[in-house]
């Protein structure tokens, strides 16, 4: 697994953990975190190909 920031992993662990598809918003208020800081680790995590939307606006661990 790529190397991961404290900040992502906290972020995929709470999406691994729902079980479902996530909004950035509600990853922020579960975490304590602004929306735009979630949003840019969601999008590093999508680089990294850990991270899928599989609708939009919404987000959730690559299954494998």
């Amino acid at each position: 697994m790529a190397e991961l920031t404290e900040k992502e992993k906290a972020v995929f662990e709470f999406m691994k953990e729902k079980g479902k598809p996530v909004r950035p918003g509600d990853v922020a208020k579960a975490l304590g975190m602004e929306s735009k800081e979630v949003s840019k680790i969601i999008k590093s995590l999508r680089e990294k190909g850990l991270v899928n939307s599989p609708k939009r606006c919404y987000y959730a661990p690559v299954e494998g």
